[in-house]
């Protein structure tokens, strides 16, 4: 792999444009979920501002179950509907959350935490896991992040065997 990982700006269509496509050079001709998650977590952390974690949950015998992630350490276990990240995993849409302290059932795993985005993965009709990213800052995700991390899923998708994951959806 050569390829350069640098910095990106410009507006946010551009940012998660450049985004997409380091994620695809970074994961081409790779299909194992652990590497692949693991750098794509690593992307997410080196490129967004104002993030505290940033990584994914992988659904196991019916709960979320802590995957590769860059941030402090976190809850290991997430039952579905629990939290932001079980409920979005449960209704199968992202998640939005301006202020996690007044959303129903927050599961705190870092007290500076204040916003949060979820996005599922979908795999074969199933919910393999989840994207999750959490900002100190109040309001920190908009529709723009919505539509720059969805895009950013299908292109992991793309790029991963997910077969050992299915087994134990």
């Amino acid at each position: 792999m050569s390829f350069a990982f640098e910095q990106i700006a410009g507006t946010k269509p551009e940012f998660y444009r450049s985004l997409d496509q380091q994620l695809h050079h970074l994961l081409a001709g790779e299909t194992d979920w652990l590497a692949n998650l693991a750098n794509a977590a690593a992307l997410l952390w080196m490129q967004l501002e104002e993030i505290n974690w940033a990584g994914f949950y992988l659904m196991k015998n019916g709960q979320l179950v802590l995957g590769p992630f860059q941030g402090k350490p976190a809850c290991v276990r997430i039952p579905l509907g629990k939290g932001v990240c079980g409920t979005a995993a449960a209704k199968r849409e992202t998640l939005m959350v301006p202020d996690v302290h007044r959303f129903p059932g927050h599961i705190a795993c870092d007290a500076a935490s204040r916003s949060e985005i979820v996005v599922p993965i979908v795999v074969d009709q199933l919910v393999v896991g989840v994207l999750d990213i959490d900002s100190p800052i109040l309001a920190r995700f908009d529709e723009e992040d919505r539509t720059g991390l969805e895009q950013y899923v299908e292109t992991l998708k793309q790029h991963i065997d997910w077969s050992d994951i299915l087994e134990h959806v």
